[in-house]
């Protein structure tokens, strides 16, 4: 289950919110084993790693060749253990993992929100932009912020991908756009940690102050090229939870031109899966005005309970060129995927809308 190595600092490199980026040479235990490999450091729960520093890894992802995952991760520094943490909190996540943390809760009673939170209840009507991939956070913010540059955006990310917030080298760079991050289920790192997605939209409505919610997975989707296997499917979750609490759930339509597997091309079957199946209220999903008409007929078998909306585009492309974060999903950029960028975008713009007062 997991495959250990041990090596030795060689580099410090780049660092954002939460993560730092190193060079380390590896004791090797088979001649397959590489001599440097790159790793990925959270200070938070290692200490601040320097050239010298001896690491213990933990080299799966690395050793798979995963394109979002491949780090070795360090697990400690052995030599040269952080002090215990003070912080407050009570709530365990990556719960009775060798590396489980303890975090304080948005509503628990140590917690400066717990007041506003303890009979909280309701979203007011909030709209919540429900998305498949991490990497449609940028696009659906860039799409918000086109026509309500001074909304208040707080994205809400679940378990699906990536635990630690800090893996999100967008989210660090988009820090400055967003009224903050909340963490749920065994997620951990945002700036508020929450138990689940309800508390968690709860969270950024009544402490975070947001206009508009954005919920999608972290980093490093898992898909197993089967219908029900793959971590989407939490979507369809995020629109019943969205509306239980008396949201607006938004739904961001993946689209692909590019992508060389059938399931994914045009409207994904992550999408009609998500939406068509698990999602049991309605949301509006939206697609671009002029968008293919392939598109329209996929998502036609959903309208028995969903409302189709078409989204003018225009300027649009402009605001996701401007966006501080290199576009990319599946390793293709924004050119190469124009159209799952622009939906998202389209997305963002009609919960912009929803947020406006009438």
């Amino acid at each position: 289950m997991l495959r250990w190595r041990s090596g030795t600092v060689v580099t410090v490199r780049r660092s954002w919110k939460g993560a730092v980026e190193l060079d380390v040479t590896v004791d090797r235990r088979n001649p397959e084993d590489p001599d440097l490999v790159r790793a990925l450091a959270y200070p938070a729960m290692v200490g601040d790693p320097v050239a010298g520093d001896r690491v213990l890894l933990n080299t799966n992802a690395l050793s798979l060749g995963l394109g979002t995952g491949g780090y070795a991760m360090v697990v400690a520094l052995p030599d040269r253990l952080p002090p215990d943490s003070d912080a407050p909190g009570h709530v365990m996540k990556a719960r009775y993992t060798p590396q489980q943390v303890t975090v304080l809760a948005a509503d628990e009673e140590a917690s400066p929100h717990r007041a506003v939170l303890l009979d909280a209840d309701d979203l007011g009507g909030m709209p919540v932009l429900v998305a498949d991939l991490h990497s449609a956070l940028p696009a659906l913010l860039a799409g918000i912020l086109a026509d309500s540059p001074d909304a208040r955006v707080a994205y809400v990310m679940t378990d699906g991908g990536a635990l630690p917030a800090w893996f999100s080298r967008n989210l660090d760079a988009l820090s400055g756009l967003l009224a903050g991050v909340v963490t749920v289920g065994q997620s951990f790192g945002g700036d508020l940690e929450a138990t689940n997605t309800h508390t968690g939209l709860l969270a950024a409505r009544h402490a975070l102050g947001a206009d508009v919610a954005i919920v999608t997975q972290g980093p490093g989707n898992l898909g197993t090229g089967t219908p029900w296997g793959f971590s989407g499917v939490s979507t369809g979750e995020a629109v019943n939870a969205a509306a239980t609490l008396g949201g607006r759930p938004v739904g961001s339509v993946r689209l692909s031109t590019a992508d060389e597997r059938p399931r994914h091309r045009g409207v994904s079957h992550h999408s009609l899966t998500a939406y068509g199946r698990v999602a049991l209220a309605p949301a509006d999903l939206v697609l671009p005005v002029g968008c293919a008409p392939a598109h329209l007929e996929q998502l036609a078998p959903l309208v028995a309970r969903h409302r189709i909306v078409l989204v003018d585009p225009a300027g649009l492309d402009g605001a996701l060129r401007a966006l501080p974060v290199k576009l990319s999903t599946m390793g293709r950029g924004l050119d190469a995927e124009h159209d799952y960028f622009l939906a998202a975008a389209c997305a963002g713009r009609h919960a912009a809308a929803l947020a406006r007062p009438a």
